[in-house]
């Protein structure tokens, strides 16, 4: 292990793209894998997620910044800004309390407890992002919400509300077909003894409670679009409907005009 002798350790973990590609670290020396963690910097180790997470533990901001860059090739629809998150972990005692105050308690820095940690911080940093982008997308429904209250219309929205339900289906399908949110790490069903951990920190950052919360809001989102792009559309039915019949009018009126003038004629 790059750090078993060290009391302290920081682990940061970043939200940098949307996909990471790994496959270069197939024929690279690897610490363990299903998440996969390597050495890198003088002391550290990092953890790679195939959807755009990485967990450093043990670098310093210059080593950070170096391994970052040497990633750049791998990786695949970056995000505009980067999500953040970080704890300070330390061991226990022989009295079973933490070397110090204000961070994580961790009986050892092993590799099974790091990758279990970095799991955890690798959902909490995800939800952090959504949570903010949803958040957002209340903001830009929230006015066409308003417009509807008070009558005033829609205007050209169509193409907004469409844009908002394709955003919600693509939060969705990542948070539950790549990072799977609410399913335990693979490691898990090799290392059983190691879901008290998990279950400890899962808790701790309130992964479940978070994960439901937004699918409500994202549910929530979904159907006010869809509610208000029916309305829409319904409305321009019904301007349609109107066209026709003021058509139809009109030509009522040209038919008996031109009637009145022959009649005239005679």
């Amino acid at each position: 292990m790059p750090f078993g002798d060290q009391k302290q350790l920081t682990a940061r973990a970043i939200y940098i793209s949307h996909r990471l590609n790994l496959k270069s670290f197939e024929k690279t020396k690897r610490l363990a894998t299903n998440p996969l963690i390597v050495n890198t910097g003088s002391r550290g180790a990092a953890v790679l997620f195939r959807y755009g997470v990485v967990v450093l533990f043990g670098l310093s901001a210059v080593e950070e910044i170096a391994f970052l860059k040497d990633l750049e090739s791998l990786v695949i629809d970056p995000l505009d800004h980067s999500e953040e998150e970080e704890v300070n972990l330390c061991l226990t005692s022989a009295t079973g309390e933490p070397e110090s105050e204000g961070c994580t308690p961790m009986d050892e820095f092993n590799l099974p407890r790091l990758q279990v940690t970095a799991s955890v911080l690798a959902k909490s940093v995800i939800l952090s992002h959504y949570e903010a982008a949803v958040a957002q997308t209340f903001d830009r429904i929230e006015p066409i919400a308003y417009s509807l209250q008070n009558g005033s219309g829609f205007g050209h929205k169509g193409r907004n509300l469409l844009a908002h339900i394709g955003d919600v289906l693509m939060i969705h399908g990542r948070m539950v077909g790549r990072v799977e949110i609410s399913e335990k790490p693979e490691l898990l069903w090799e290392e059983p003894q190691y879901e008290k951990l998990y279950m400890r920190l899962a808790d701790e950052y309130e992964l479940i409670d978070r994960h439901s919360a937004l699918e409500r809001k994202l549910d929530l989102i979904s159907k006010t679009a869809e509610t208000l792009l029916d309305l829409l559309q319904n409305n321009r039915s019904h301007r349609v409907e109107w066209y026709i019949t003021i058509l139809i009018v009109i030509e009522i009126f040209l038919t008996v005009y031109e009637l009145w003038g022959r009649h005239l004629l005679e």
